[in-house]
């Protein structure tokens, strides 16, 4: 009896010394930082482009306090943090994260523009520097995610600061979509189908009309109603090509050519917008820097 009453104090003493540590560890549940200070601190990384350390203390911060004061800016900063290092899927989680749970913020429109850039940016630095420059040579999958995310910008925020990018990229996304569907068109073409050359080149007439790709388009689709032999179809999209070509000689001459990349034109990125006022009952922390307007990427 006196031995077991032995072990059962030397137990409790032991499971008390494993609970002490555990709650001294920063990965515990138990007691952490104030969400404040683990609101600087990551802002301390942010702002010396460690992104990888923000992450970490971010995504702790929402596991800690997920219904906090920081919670929502938390949840912005943590999709810019991930975007950044890079890791486009993470960063696509938590914008889509974002968009569920305050689907009425007033920093929504950011949150498209950040998913646009996501997509838009879909590889890390490394593959980003030795990818062709022709996207049109690449799967559009992504192009095609990019060019919706800022679509829901313009159509829902059409008055917000990233409004104006977000119409620029998507330009060229549109031109770039319109050129891969007339790539795979000449592929046709050259292997005798026209049947499925007209069909490509027509989606490029029908959905990307304000592109210079329509041309080119118009031209397939003439040489494809002629070798099928549908004379009418051919001289009725002849009429079109001629009055095109028309109003706009230079496009007669020469087929559209790519259209450079905005981001290395305009401001092509900028960081998620500033923190609320912190309330007087919170604990203080500093505010995310001001959007830059003309931050390089």
């Amino acid at each position: 009896m006196r031995y077991s009453l032995a072990l059962i104090l030397l137990l409790s003493l032991t499971g008390c010394g494993t609970t002490a540590h555990s709650l001294s560890d920063g990965d515990s549940k138990g007691p952490a930082k104030p969400a404040g200070d683990m609101y600087k601190e990551a802002m301390a990384d942010m702002k010396d482009r460690s992104y990888d350390k923000a992450s970490k203390v971010l995504k702790s911060l929402l596991s800690r306090y997920p219904y906090g004061y920081y919670s929502q800016q938390a949840q912005m900063e943590l999709a810019y943090a991930y975007y950044k290092q890079p890791d486009p899927e993470s960063a696509l989680s938590a914008v889509n994260t974002f968009i569920k749970e305050y689907p009425t913020s007033p920093h929504l429109d950011y949150i498209y523009y950040l998913k646009g850039l996501i997509h838009f940016y879909p590889s890390t630095s490394f593959f980003r520097n030795i990818a062709p420059n022709d996207r049109a040579d690449t799967d559009p999958e992504n192009v095609e995610k990019s060019f919706e995310a800022f679509k829901q910008l313009v159509t829902r925020f059409p008055n917000s600061i990233y409004a104006p990018n977000a119409r620029l990229r998507m330009q060229y996304l549109a031109n770039t979509l319109a050129r891969h569907e007339l790539k795979i068109a000449h592929y046709y073409m050259r292997r005798g189908a026209y049947v499925a050359a007209v069909s490509r080149a027509k989606d490029v007439v029908v959905n990307f009309s304000d592109t210079p790709q329509t041309i080119d388009a118009l031209r397939v689709m003439v040489v494809s109603y002629d070798q099928l032999g549908l004379t009418k179809l051919r001289d009725d999209t002849q009429r079109i090509l001629d009055l095109n070509t028309r109003t706009s000689p230079a496009a007669a001459s020469a087929p559209a050519a790519a259209t450079p990349d905005p981001a290395a034109q305009t401001s092509a990125e900028l960081a998620p917008p500033a923190a609320a006022p912190v309330p007087a009952k919170v604990a203080a922390a500093p505010q995310a820097s001001p959007p830059p307007q003309t931050a390089k990427p």
